[in-house]
């Protein structure tokens, strides 16, 4: 496969609104901002959608891109995939048929739970962990952000990776196949599938699929924008059809360690928050944490309740969903005798994209050696007091955008002084 950095982001900067202050240049997981001509600019080889900067901004220039509900109208038949983090959104909330009920009401024709799909990936999961030779600790690829970040950061770790299909699409396939299944009638075209999701991640996961795997999501719409208008429409006072397919494993991966959990056992580690992923992540490469089988990472803090296009503090939307999860059965979807011997092809993907990894200087070993030799002695004749002045995040990476090329040694206001 083509080594390549192609990819369409769903992070954006609204360089109007942009200040040129550096926070969001400090907390950027990946030095892929910089602040240049007065406002921020982002490096898109770099990025990897995790919406931290969103999360940071004071000023809100920075934004998510995702769809609208109303790009749905051009489809006849409407699934609704609601990510598990929607339910912990809504204060009171004792049945998740209410929430389904009332996306129904608000226009899609059928609700499939990503929450029901979470189970089967939990199960399979299980027998995944059992089969020999896979490179162990496994990383869960539920997350895209960490999918991305390990392509990006820590390629050595890239066989460590499940070849599991998200839930999300998971679900997506398994909808559209009950919807053939109704309605033969039907055709592929005529089915729009929108997963209503907590994280720009996932937007930019369809917009660009998984290598050579084309995702089954048709448009991904915010958490914050299905909310406000749900309210208006769910009703407590009526009877409604139960609907929900899923139990407290489903609805347990919308927090961090809900789906390590699942596993039924304790050879795991789930770690969230991009900060703490990458010190997981470093520690991983160096051989340096304790004999585990999997591990589960999140880039948003407390898991997906964590998303910066949900509307509810995340301590609050765990809360929520801990009360929830107390009246539902453990799972409603357990592997029959016949499922536990394999896995099914729908439920994996074969290869993982392939990007430059953002360590390499150069395609050449001499080239690179001389860059880094360069770029350490720059590092020494710099303040090291890693101001961000000069619109990068450290000394280190200032001394590497000169050597690149992107910045100039004039560009340092100490040493200008």
């Amino acid at each position: 496969m083509t080594t390549s950095n192609t990819y369409e982001h769903s992070v954006q900067l609204d360089a109007n609104k942009c200040t040129g202050c550096t926070t969001c240049v400090r907390r950027c997981p990946t030095e892929a901002i910089r602040v240049s001509g007065g406002h921020a600019v982002i490096d898109e080889t770099r990025c990897i959608d995790c919406g931290e900067c969103i999360r940071v901004c004071d000023h809100k220039a920075k934004k998510a891109v995702v769809g609208k509900l109303e790009n749905m109208k051009r489809f006849k038949y409407k699934i609704a995939l609601p990510a598990p983090s929607l339910y912990g959104q809504f204060d009171n909330l004792d049945d998740v048929d209410y929430v389904l009920d009332g996306l129904l009401k608000i226009g899609f024709d059928d609700v499939f739970e990503v929450s029901k799909a979470a189970e089967l990936v939990s199960a399979y999961t299980r027998l995944y962990l059992k089969t020999e030779g896979i490179k162990t600790p496994a990383i869960s690829s539920a997350c895209p952000v960490i999918v991305r970040l390990i392509a990006l950061r820590f390629p050595s770790l890239n066989e460590n990776v499940m070849h599991m299909l998200p839930p999300m699409e998971v679900a997506a396939k398994l909808a559209r196949e009950r919807a053939k299944e109704k309605h033969p009638e039907l055709a592929d075209e005529d089915i729009g599938v929108c997963f209503i999701s907590p994280c720009p991640a996932k937007a930019s996961y369809v917009k660009n699929g998984f290598a050579d795997y084309k995702s089954q999501v048709d448009e991904v719409v915010s958490i914050s924008d299905v909310y406000f208008i749900l309210i208006g429409e769910m009703s407590r006072e009526e009877d409604i059809v139960s609907m929900t397919e899923s139990g407290m494993i489903g609805i347990g991966w919308a927090s961090s360690g809900g789906e390590a959990s699942a596993l039924f056992n304790d050879e795991y580690l789930a770690a969230d928050g991009i900060e703490n992923v990458i010190t997981v992540l470093d520690q991983i490469e160096n051989g340096n944490i304790p004999p585990v089988k999997f591990i589960e990472l999140n880039a948003c803090p407390g898991g997906c309740v964590g998303g910066v296009l949900t509307v509810q503090n995340p301590f609050i939307a765990k809360t929520r969903l801990q009360s929830l999860r107390r009246y539902l059965p453990v799972s409603k979807n357990f592997l029959s005798p016949d499922e536990q011997e394999y896995i099914p092809d729908n439920y994996l993907f074969n290869e993982l994209p392939v990007y430059k990894p953002i360590t390499r200087l150069s395609d050449s070993m001499a080239e690179s050696m001389r860059m880094m030799a360069d770029i350490q002695k720059l590092r020494s004749e710099l303040p090291g007091i890693d101001c961000g002045a000069c619109g990068a995040p450290s000394c280190r990476a200032f001394a590497e955008d000169i050597v690149r090329g992107h910045a100039q040694l004039s560009d340092c206001r100490i040493l200008g002084r």
